[in-house]
């Protein structure tokens, strides 16, 4: 009889499930991507500044850091679901884009003054932050979800979450072209909390649905 770690060799080992795999992924990514855009410009709408703004650091920030954080995320699922690919590399990657944000926020308590940094952690759209990241994240997250579903992640939850991670971090970046609240304290706060749930839900996805 076979142990599990041969069978799970035996898996990773066979070339036809990964092609097929990689392909899944990468049609997962491309679509979510192009669907969740295509929300963003026709049913929710760019910032009417962006052009001016896209100057400016703190938004250059914003888009930046969340970009960054939908790459290294996205690397971790398309990594995830091959259970002989290590994955840890690519998971303390994404300390770069924390620390990042935590050393914006650190500056923006050193520049502003005190009263104002409750107006801009709240910002203007938070609720509206809670709501379009995750709305914004459906088409990604459900991709990724399927298209592992022709992998064998070890642990079916932390894959999920990375598809989670990933779906909202892609959903971030392209709300970040919407959202007017360009403070560290803000992203900090409403992105990372909207982030979160998306992870969340992520996590309890796979752990139904990636079980193998």
């Amino acid at each position: 009889m076979l142990k599990t770690n041969e069978l799970i060799s035996l898996l990773a080992e066979d070339t036809p499930v990964r092609m097929r795999l990689g392909r899944a992924l990468k049609i997962a990514l491309v679509s979510g991507v192009v669907v969740s855009a295509l929300i963003l410009v026709f049913a929710i709408g760019i910032r009417h500044d962006i052009a001016s703004m896209m100057g400016t650091t703190r938004v250059l920030f914003k888009v930046s850091l969340m970009l960054v954080l939908a790459i290294l995320a996205s690397t971790i699922v398309f990594r995830i679901g091959r259970p002989d690919v290590p994955v840890s590399a690519a998971s303390w990657a994404l300390l770069a884009p924390t620390g990042l944000l935590a050393a914006a926020v650190l500056i923006e308590l050193q520049v502003l003054p005190r009263e104002l940094w409750e107006p801009q952690m709240m910002g203007h759209n938070a609720a509206y932050c809670l709501m379009l990241i995750p709305l914004l994240s459906i088409a990604p997250l459900l991709g990724f979800i399927l298209a592992l579903r022709a992998g064998a992640p070890r642990r079916p939850a932390l894959a999920g979450a990375a598809a989670g991670l990933a779906a909202s971090a892609i959903a971030s970046a392209l709300y970040a072209w919407h959202c007017i609240d360009d403070s560290p304290l803000f992203v900090a706060t409403w992105y990372t909390i909207a982030i979160a749930l998306v992870t969340a839900i992520g996590a309890a996805l796979g752990r139904r649905y990636l079980r193998w």
